[in-house]
Parts: structure tokens; sequence; C-alpha cells
């Protein structure tokens, strides 16, 4: 995904999560020269913070299994990790190091760009994204697959028939190739407002992950955490620590908070 643009904010009274589970957001894990929009985790780096999970107890999981536990008060220890864009790198990158440590995730895809690349970040790197038998590939090792549209074209103000298309056209087609239910949808670039939000939730989707946190925050706007090449163990305690503090602050019956800077958590 390009640089992420400013989220888009409605009024949606409701959404909001109780308490949102810490969740962390990747892109690519792969040996690099250039990358401008700071999408990319060397393979040695990402292998050191699954390595730093793994060692302070806690366990990697996708999301629709992270919000099953927290349902049913099971969600102790447990950490969402989520992937946009599907990156071909995943099978052969991050996936390795994941079933070393027992981990799940989940990826999110392009429905209409599968083995193609990442034309949308114009000024970055081609990379290649997984094919359609990769998907059901990862799929097959247990990894959760989502929907991160059918273009990767951003949601927020965009007419009701885009929005259709976007959402439950590529669920249709995921659900094809993978043979079972797709129930989660990530916002390209984190994009989203309340008409997209209803997008989401009309296509059937459970779930859905944004960046920020918001007025929008809720089941079907999920914030995250970013993870990039410079989060060394210390980092990403600093950043549990933090997350861990603004989910507190926001437990409870309370007025509507102003949208805040999340320095270092945008989409890159």
């Amino acid at each position: 995904m390009a640089a992420e643009p400013a989220t888009t904010i409605a009024a949606a009274p409701s959404l909001r999560l109780h308490r949102a589970p810490w969740t962390l957001m990747y892109h690519s894990v792969d040996h690099y020269r250039e990358d401008p929009h700071l999408l990319t985790v060397r393979p040695d780096r990402f292998a050191a913070q699954m390595r730093w999970l793994h060692r302070r107890g806690l366990c990697a999981v996708g999301v629709a299994e992270l919000l099953r536990a927290a349902q049913t008060g099971r969600d102790a220890g447990l950490v969402g990790l989520t992937f946009d864009d599907g990156y071909a790198d995943f099978l052969g990158r991050a996936l390795p190091v994941l079933r070393a440590y027992g981990f799940g995730a989940a990826l999110y895809v392009v429905a209409d760009r599968l083995g193609r690349d990442n034309a949308w970040d114009r000024d970055g790197p081609r990379k290649p994204l997984l094919t359609a038998d990769q998907v059901r590939e990862a799929a097959a090792a247990g990894i959760e697959i989502g929907s991160h549209g059918l273009t990767h074209t951003a949601l927020a103000g965009l007419p009701a028939a885009t929005l259709t298309a976007e959402t439950t056209r590529s669920r249709e087609i995921l659900e094809r190739i993978t043979g079972g239910p797709v129930t989660g949808f990530c916002y390209p670039y984190g994009s989203v407002d309340s008409r997209a939000v209803a997008a989401v939730r009309d296509a059937g989707y459970d779930y859905a992950c944004a960046v920020e946190r918001s007025p929008l925050t809720g089941r079907h706007a999920m914030p995250r955490c970013y993870v990039g090449d410079r989060d060394t163990g210390w980092r990403l305690h600093a950043k549990r620590v933090r997350d861990r503090a603004r989910s507190l602050r926001s437990r409870g019956p309370q007025p509507q908070p102003q949208p805040q800077p999340e320095p270092g958590s945008g989409r890159r």
C-alpha cells in the first residue's frame, strides 16, 4: 500500500469495541534496497520480532480467532497478526517463521490483482503478489484469508456501486478460491468513513481492520499497530504499553473522542 492518507471520519455510534485487542500490522517480509513507504521488514528482523513475542509468552493468531477468543474471555496472551496487500514473499519469508512458533495470522489480499504486482504504489518498487494457487496454499496452512478490496482503492467517499464491488465482489472471488468463508476485511490505505463501514457490514463481513483509532473504532474499524523494520523488541514493548493505555482510555460509555495522531502507526 502507498503512503496512508488521513483517515476519513464520520459519526458511527454503537461501533465502539469494549477493548480493542493488540493487533500488529505488517505488509512485506523481504530483503530490500529501497522502501520509500516503509512497508518491508527484513527476514532477520521479522524472525527477531516473532521470537520476542514467543519469549514473552505471547501467541500470534489471525483476527477472526482473536475475536472469538475475546468473546469468551480466552484472549489473554494472544496477539493479532495481520499482513496487508498479499505479497508473494509471505509464503517463503513469513510463513516458515510463523510455523516454527505455532503462530497464525490474517492475510488480506487484493482480489482482482492476484498474480500481478502492487501497481498502486506508483513511486515505490514493484513487488509481486500472491497468485490464486498461493492464496489457497496459505489457507491450507491455516492462515486466515481476508479481503483487502477488489482493486486496492481507498473506500472513503466512493459511490455505493463501487463500494459494493470492492466489498461484496472481492469476498465472492476469495471464497471461490479458498472454498471457505471470508469473514474479515481490511480497508486499503486505512481509508474509512461511515458509508464504507456500512458497506462492509452489509457485505457480510464479521469484522474489518482499519489503522488509526477514531470515532469509528469498533468491530468494523479495528485499530492496529504498525510494525516496521526499525522495530526492535524494546520498541515493540513500548508500542504494546502505549496501545494498552489507549485501549483502557477508550473503555466504557464516553463522548466520542477527536482523532489523535498515531506516531509511527499510520500506513506507510
